[in-house]
């Protein structure tokens, strides 16, 4: 918050806040909308577009704010200028709209979000994304036409992805090198699926889908890869370590061969039941000895790797944070810093017959891995992202790897236009 909460201070003194237009009206987007209205002074939400347009009405109603719903952009933006909340079923009249600063992304729908994305940056209107699932796909191409275009495109503070990076940032501040970027779960089981998971969903209120792709490493894979991307960093193996760790973060300085992880240039990672869950983690080293022995005074042991940490991870929470760092101060939180490091691989979680069409992320089809960018594309492996719809020319045993050549792509997609791009620049 520093910085930012003085931005919004001065923006909300000046009777000019943020208007943000939200995409997506699902369980996180309904905790954005309240913590814009309820707890952030100088932002407005503005206005909501979601395809069923009773769940964007739903979320303004959970705020404690009556919205109307509106059918065209002109009716938006003048529901804009008089003040009134809106919610739009077509995202595209939302992110072109006049009086909106910024949007986001709270979809996890790839090639919505694609569509969405793009429009956003034609009209010049920053993107936050809270969509990692999109950007682990494309997320270098789209990082390289938002910067062509002047308009910033970035990942959330709050999410995992967003939390580590800001860690890294500080890690690196202080004069260390960062080596291990790892993720906190509590589970991790790849054959889970909407079925076994929908119990919990329907406790928390959540979408078994989303919640099954938390459950079978497909949402961590797309996460650490975004970290990865927007880091230069890789995997130390395919899938990554996920080691059980029960104890303490910490105790993982032992786990690491350091000069290995300096080989690689730093990797991501994640690590099952540790403590302190959900948080994330970053190792680094100190190459000044004067230094070491500070950190050593400090408590943080005596090296090589010194484990630096964040207990929690508070997703929509900390979203109007982002959204002034894209809007005021020009500053993504997190956004690939060049080509692809890490992909998520599309890997069977049951035996899959030919002719079978790859149901959605999270299902009961198919579930992610993380890999290097560089076996990814040598092998033809087929992003996870771009699977959902894709049509089975094989049988493909389960566990197995899924590559292009075994699957019939769907015509006229925006994101296989998007990562067709990506996948033909040297970068």
């Amino acid at each position: 918050m520093i910085l930012v909460d003085t931005v919004l201070q001065r923006r909300q003194r000046e009777g000019r806040p943020i208007r943000v237009g939200m995409v997506g009206a699902g369980f996180q987007g309904r905790g954005l909308a309240n913590q814009i209205v309820n707890s952030t002074p100088g932002m407005e939400l503005v206005a909501i577009a979601n395809r069923t347009e009773a769940k964007g009405l739903r979320a303004y109603e959970e705020a404690g704010v009556a919205a109307k719903v509106v059918d065209s952009r002109a009716a938006l933006e003048r529901a804009v200028r008089e003040g009134t909340p809106a919610v739009v079923a077509d995202a595209l009249e939302l992110v072109g709209a006049d009086g909106v600063d910024c949007v986001v992304d709270v979809t996890g729908a790839v090639e919505h979000g694609a569509r969405v994305t793009l429009a956003a940056l034609d009209a010049g209107t920053p993107v936050v994304t809270m969509n990692a699932e999109l950007d682990a796909t494309v997320g270098p191409e789209l990082a390289r036409r938002s910067a062509r275009a002047g308009v910033v495109f970035t990942g959330a503070d709050g999410d995992q992805p967003g939390v580590e990076v800001n860690l890294l940032r500080f890690v690196r501040g202080i004069g260390a090198t960062p080596l291990v970027a790892g993720n906190i779960k509590g589970l991790q089981d790849p054959y889970r699926t909407p079925t076994t998971q929908a119990a919990f969903a329907e406790r928390w209120g959540q979408d078994p889908w989303m919640v099954t792709s938390f459950a079978d490493g497909t949402k961590i894979s797309f996460e650490q890869a975004v970290v990865a991307n927007a880091w230069g960093l890789t995997v130390p193996a395919r899938g990554m370590n996920g080691w059980d760790h029960p104890g303490h973060v910490d105790g993982l300085t032992g786990r690491y061969d350091v000069e290995e992880l300096r080989a690689l240039g730093g990797v991501v990672d994640y690590v099952v039941g540790a403590r302190p869950s959900p948080g994330v983690y970053v190792l680094a080293t100190h190459d000044d000895p004067k230094q070491r022995h500070y950190l050593d005074l400090y408590k943080l042991g005596q090296g090589p790797l010194y484990s630096f940490y964040t207990p929690y991870h508070l997703c929509h929470f900390e979203v109007p944070s982002t959204v002034v760092r894209a809007v005021d101060l020009g500053d993504a939180a997190l956004v690939a810093a060049g080509g692809p490091r890490v992909e998520v691989l599309t890997t069977a979680k049951t035996d899959l017959r030919a002719g079978t069409v790859i149901d959605g992320l999270g299902g009961y089809h198919v579930y992610g891995q993380a890999e290097d960018a560089g076996v990814a594309r040598e092998q033809r492996l087929l992003p996870l992202g771009l699977a959902p719809g894709c049509t089975l020319a094989v049988d493909v045993p389960k566990d197995a790897v899924i590559g292009y050549e075994q699957v019939r792509v769907p015509v006229g997609r925006v994101v296989d236009e998007l990562r067709a791009a990506q996948d033909g620049r040297s970068w």
